[in-house]
């Protein structure tokens, strides 16, 4: 299900030195102060918003991580004009008993960029809709996969407020400056009803693409435990000394560029370590000479 939540940003200001950094690592070019804005948003809680509905404290721990290099548009328009900002860090934010998603974004100043700094310090660009993918939605009456009960949100049982709490989160997509006024710290807005990517595929008509995603991200996950059990074997051949639990932990935490990078190291030092020995014996010229009494 893909969920779109709304906050607010944050009047910000010039970066401080641990944020350049954050920031460096997701530019192409390295940037220095005076090149960019920063500000803070709230993305979402885990409180019941105005869908009765609620983030749970995990999700919003694993939404931080996803949320980490995602973009910041405009009305939520996909298209490279309409981006404006990028989420260079986050946090989860525990205050008077309420959990929340606070990141960091950055705006390259210049051009037509100064007036959307400009409305955001005074307050005009206030509000934001963040966009993200959920895999489970369940009932807080009962546990159980939320529509698969009896129970209705925003209804009461046995005093009990009935809400949805999202659980798992996929992916995050973006966030997005938008016109609509945000009428609790954390409101939901749902632009896809809840649901899922392959009902999304299915109402499109767009089920051989969906498909054919699906296999080629089974291959992309085959390929990437090949390459995490290559860098274990290597690891083992050289004897660097280190376990291989130790090896499996590094392959498996480590980027795709990265993973790539340390197995063609591994493999030049072990073929340094091992060069090729000519698998030929005897003595040439002998053969030669005794070549001649061969009938």
């Amino acid at each position: 299900m893909e969920i779109k939540k709304e906050a607010e940003a944050a009047t910000g200001g010039a970066p401080t030195a641990v944020q350049m950094e954050a920031i460096n690592r997701l530019a192409k070019a390295r940037l220095n102060p005076e090149q960019v804005y920063v500000f803070s948003l709230r993305l979402c809680d885990n409180q019941v918003d105005r869908d009765f509905e609620r983030f749970d404290e995990g999700a919003l721990g694993a939404l931080a991580g996803l949320f980490v290099g995602k973009t910041g548009i405009v009305d939520h328009r996909w298209s490279a004009d309409s981006q404006v900002a990028r989420i260079f860090e986050t946090q989860v934010v525990r205050e008077a008993g309420v959990s929340f998603l606070k990141a960091w974004a950055y705006i390259r100043r210049g051009g037509a960029n100064e007036e959307i700094i400009a409305d955001i310090e005074a307050g005009i660009k206030k509000e934001v809709s963040v966009g993200c993918a959920m895999a489970r939605a369940v009932c807080s009456i009962c546990g159980s996969e939320y529509g698969s009960c009896g129970h209705v949100k925003g209804e009461r049982y046995d005093g009990a407020l009935c809400c949805a709490i999202l659980q798992e989160p996929v992916d995050a997509y973006e966030f997005s400056f938008v016109a609509v006024p945000a009428q609790r710290e954390a409101g939901v807005l749902k632009a896809w009803g809840g649901k899922s990517l392959k009902e999304l595929a299915e109402a499109q008509g767009a089920q051989g693409e969906y498909r054919a995603l699906c296999q080629e991200a089974e291959l992309g996950r085959r390929y990437r435990r090949e390459l995490e059990q290559s860098i274990v074997r290597l690891g083992l051949s050289l004897e660097l000394g280190v376990e291989a639990e130790v090896l499996k932990g590094l392959a498996s935490t480590a980027g795709n560029e990265d993973l790539l990078a340390l197995r063609k190291a591994l493999e030049d030092r072990l073929a340094e370590s091992l060069p090729a020995v000519m698998q030929l014996g005897g003595d040439a010229r002998r053969e030669e000479m005794d070549s001649g009494f061969l009938i």
